[in-house]
């Protein structure tokens, strides 16, 4: 069963719906611009309220390393994603201060993506149009993936079934999809999991 990622959770509201559809991850952004960033402390507070069985992820774009192992040691999130320029001697960084899993997002508009994200040391990668961008790249490149990744881009309610098909992804992201006026909404969160889950909640 492909996994399922509902990124960009700012609210209690959107805790309380996903712990009603639960999917495998979660992410809060920890990044100062980006309308979606969250503080420590409220990422603390909505990660107590998170069902247990749903992994948090959090999101960065070239953090400071030790800001990471805070929220990983305090149990604030279970993963990290680097969507920045982190390269392969900050991640090597990274894991000398914590040793939850990784997952390192590349942008992918050419076969040399493909290729950085096929030889990355990071335990996942999530292959993306660009943080945020709310569109799909060309799912033809994925034929050179040699690895399990993430899908990120423009997967929507409308096409988490044919992106699951043509790609075969370990999981799919979404966040700017399952939104109505830049909050989250629940029935497109809803609808999101039942397209990926076949309609099996």
């Amino acid at each position: 069963m492909t996994g399922i990622k509902l990124c960009g959770l700012t609210r209690q509201e959107d805790i309380d719906y996903v712990n009603r559809l639960l999917p495998d991850y979660i992410g809060f952004v920890f990044f100062e611009k980006s309308r979606r960033n969250v503080m420590f402390e409220t990422a603390k507070t909505l990660k107590m309220r998170l069902d247990p069985r749903i992994k948090a992820v959090g999101v960065f774009v070239d953090a400071d390393i030790s800001f990471i192992g805070k929220l990983a040691r305090a149990g604030v999130i279970d993963l990290v994603q680097l969507h920045g320029n982190e390269d392969e001697a900050y991640i090597a960084s990274l894991r000398k201060e914590t040793q939850v899993p990784l997952i390192k997002a590349f942008k992918v508009e050419s076969a040399d993506d493909i290729a950085r994200a096929n030889a990355s040391s990071a335990d996942y990668v999530l292959l993306d149009s660009g943080m945020g961008s709310g569109r799909p790249f060309d799912w033809t490149m994925i034929a050179g993936m040699r690895r399990d990744f993430f899908l990120a881009g423009g997967i929507s309610p409308d096409n988490a079934a044919e992106a699951i098909a043509r790609c075969r992804p370990f999981a799919v992201d979404v966040s700017t999809m399952i939104e109505t006026d830049g909050v989250k909404d629940y029935e497109k969160m809803k609808a999101f999991a039942m397209a990926v889950r076949g309609s099996r909640l």
